[in-house]
């Protein structure tokens, strides 16, 4: 039996994450699921010029979000704020995170990630998928020595437009805000 070129099913590209964007002194790490197409074509987090995740976090920490990517990004970890994402690879056509074939899901090392990072104390997931993710991928195999709080965000995401921007920036601004 031969198989002609139309019948074979095309193969979803593998993606690759970023390193953890991050300081010494971080006491928050925000995580996404993987970053999406124009993320990883400029090789920047959260790139997507509709996303409102710099905006937010602009708002929240005090700095311009028209700045530099690197400027956006020290004050953000001058913020005591990291980024990271829950996969380190996978295959995904696209942007979108329902996009995301299971079967090629590695999640990045958050145990050498957490030991490393002994002042992080808040993991908050930028939307529902990073969440999920997590929770399946990482937290049952996770032995940490320390209780972390787990926050739940609404997505920053273009896609993700069922919530007004003030409303998400409220939700935002509580997680993101931690007394030192």
């Amino acid at each position: 039996m031969s198989v002609f070129p139309d019948q074979i099913e095309p193969i979803a590209p593998r993606v690759q994450g970023f390193a953890p964007l991050m300081a010494s002194g971080a006491r928050i790490v925000v995580l996404g699921s993987m970053p999406g197409v124009a993320s990883l074509r400029r090789q920047q987090y959260y790139a997507h010029p509709r996303n409102a995740f710099w905006p937010i976090a602009a708002e929240v920490c005090g700095f311009d979000a028209q700045a530099s990517y690197d400027a956006r990004s020290e004050a953000l970890v001058s913020s005591g704020i990291a980024l990271w994402d829950v996969l380190q690879a996978c295959e995904r056509p696209g942007s979108l995170d329902a996009n995301i074939d299971i079967h090629s899901i590695v999640p990045n090392d958050f145990e050498s990630f957490f030991r490393e990072s002994p002042g992080i104390v808040r993991v908050c997931f930028n939307g529902g998928k990073a969440a999920a993710l997590y929770r399946r991928h990482v937290l049952p195999a996770l032995t940490l020595s320390r209780e972390l709080q787990y926050v739940d965000l609404p997505s920053t995401s273009p896609a993700h437009a069922a919530m007004r921007r003030e409303e998400k920036l409220a939700v935002w601004e509580r997680a993101l805000t931690i007394s030192r």
